[in-house]
């Protein structure tokens, strides 16, 4: 064995190349990215602008193996960092040098670089994993549900812990590459445009390109056996829909909802300005759950959904996130109701486009609907609280904040606005203080006593505020005068017939689990 001689001047300089990282200016990125709803979500540190997941899955026995490539930059002198991931983790590279990694906590992958990443440096990350995303919860929660032919990750907020490391919160988008072979004669679906479709030994992959910024919990997968439907928009944006085979009594109700995604599109351009993506489209795979959710440019649908028969007024909400929760997304969770209010007032929206009642006796029903004493006005959809986060109130009360504000300073600044928001915040993130501002800016009137009266006060506003525009209170109110007049009389416990529309919009309160 040579032993190499070291002289004291080289001692001397080893020893200082072996002080640690921390001690010379590095220090551990954050094992949250600041959330106080969700104090564990995200991470801090850096900066995720790419990822590249290339996965092989086995539906017969929900093995999920992949390599996912992150490209980041550091955001401080960093020593050490966390992904959010629960699967287990066979190797960790960083720029191609090979880096110690722990498992801490519920959810977080500690990955120590083998030299230390400086403010600004560009980092490659590669993480090779294996596992089965179905024996993987967090507290008793999953964001992976088994079919009878596969497996679905979709969840809010959060659901790529399951199936790939990541910075899991909306803060830090990112554009995908997702790449995943599965069995021939089974579908993998994720989201924006299929690349590229191979088959090779009895495995087929699929290659999916999303190339505008993502939320990790926007980003979607489906495995299974599904018909697929292909068309475009008026305006040529291609359209994908997936059904699986398998939907029983609910598959005639499905598509007949989901198909009419390119018209509900091309209207809603019409309310919120050009589509902000590259592809649209939904899925209906053979799940148990309820809730549909806004997985970016293909959404995600359950057959209960479609339980009761068709159900467009789910789609409008679903694709009305597209603009408002995908590509203008929450800078915190308590932000909620920039995406929840505006796409069940865009349900509201199409009620009045296809003549089953008008947002205005939407609004006068869901006001006339709970006395002053019910919950529903106890939660604030301005800052709900993570309890509280997809209560119903956070959908019909934050639709009843946007009716009082159209009614305070009329249609025509309104829609400037639910046309302008997405255009000035597109691909980034937004808080309620945010949009307060902009609203302000765009009607030159003081909107705070409106928005603090319909968001942040935990009681039912008053009827008799302003019911018109221009014409009343600070304060504003989403009523009709006769129904502001009705509140205030003999007839205030009585609750107006509900519009035809409403059926269908109680129905896609199940969304989330509501």
């Amino acid at each position: 064995m040579h032993r190499r001689l070291i002289v004291p001047g080289v001692l001397a300089a080893s020893l200082l190349l072996a002080v640690p990282a921390s001690a010379a200016g590095f220090t551990p990125g954050a094992p949250g990215i600041g959330d106080p709803y969700y104090p564990a979500g995200g991470n801090g540190g850096y900066d995720v602008s790419h990822y590249d997941l290339r996965l092989t899955y086995q539906p017969a026995t929900d093995l999920l193996q992949g390599t996912a490539t992150l490209l980041t930059t550091a955001t401080q002198n960093l020593s050490r960092f966390n992904l959010d991931f629960g699967l287990t983790v066979d190797e960790v590279l960083v720029n191609g040098k090979k880096a110690a990694f722990a498992k801490s906590g519920k959810q977080e992958l500690e990955i120590t670089p083998a030299a230390p990443l400086k403010q600004g440096q560009s980092a490659t990350v590669v993480v090779r994993y294996a596992g089965k995303p179905s024996t993987f919860s967090i507290d008793g929660y999953t964001a992976w549900q088994r079919t009878p032919d596969g497996g679905v990750a979709a969840q809010e907020p959060d659901s790529a812990a399951w199936w790939f490391p990541s910075n899991d919160h909306p803060l830090d988008k990112a554009t995908y590459d997702v790449s995943v072979s599965v069995p021939d004669g089974t579908q993998a679906i994720s989201n924006g445009v299929l690349q590229s479709q191979t088959s090779k030994l009895g495995w087929t992959r699929y290659s999916w390109r999303s190339n505008k910024p993502q939320a990790t919990y926007l980003t979607t997968l489906a495995v299974g056996k599904f018909d697929i439907t292909t068309d475009t928009t008026a305006n040529g944006l291609p359209i994908v829909n997936a059904y699986s085979k398998d939907l029983g009594d609910n598959a005639g109700a499905a598509r007949a909802s989901v198909e009419r995604t390119g018209e509900v599109v091309d209207w809603l351009s019409g309310v919120f300005g050009p589509y902000p993506f590259n592809a649209v489209g939904g899925y209906v795979p053979n799940v148990p759950s309820g809730f549909a959710l806004e997985t970016q440019t293909r959404v995600f649908y359950s057959p209960r959904q479609f339980a009761r028969g068709s159900n467009v007024s789910v789609v409008v909400h679903e694709l009305a996130h597209q603009w408002y929760g995908d590509s203008v997304s929450v800078k915190g969770w308590k932000d909620i109701w920039l995406n929840e209010g505006f796409a069940s007032y865009s349900q509201w929206l199409w009620s009045e486009k296809e003549g089953e009642g008008t947002a205005q006796e939407l609004a006068d029903y869901v006001y006339a609907l709970y006395p002053a004493g019910d919950p529903f006005w106890t939660v604030r959809p301005g800052d709900p609280g993570p309890e509280n986060q997809f209560a119903g109130a956070v959908y019909d009360r934050g639709a009843l904040a946007l009716q009082a504000l159209r009614n305070r300073i009329g249609d025509e600044d309104f829609f400037a606005i639910l046309k302008g928001w997405p255009a000035e915040r597109a691909y980034g993130n937004a808080s309620v203080g945010d949009f307060v501002a902009y609203a302000e800016r765009v009607s030159g009137e003081q909107l705070d006593a409106l928005f603090d009266t319909w968001l942040f006060q935990p009681s039912k506003p008053a009827s008799g505020s302003a019911s018109g525009s221009g014409s009343g209170s600070a304060s504003g109110s989403a009523l009709s005068p006769a129904a502001s007049a009705a509140a205030r009389g003999a007839g205030a416990a009585a609750v107006p017939v509900p519009p035809t529309s409403w059926k269908q919009i109680a129905a896609t309160h199940s969304v989330h689990g509501r």
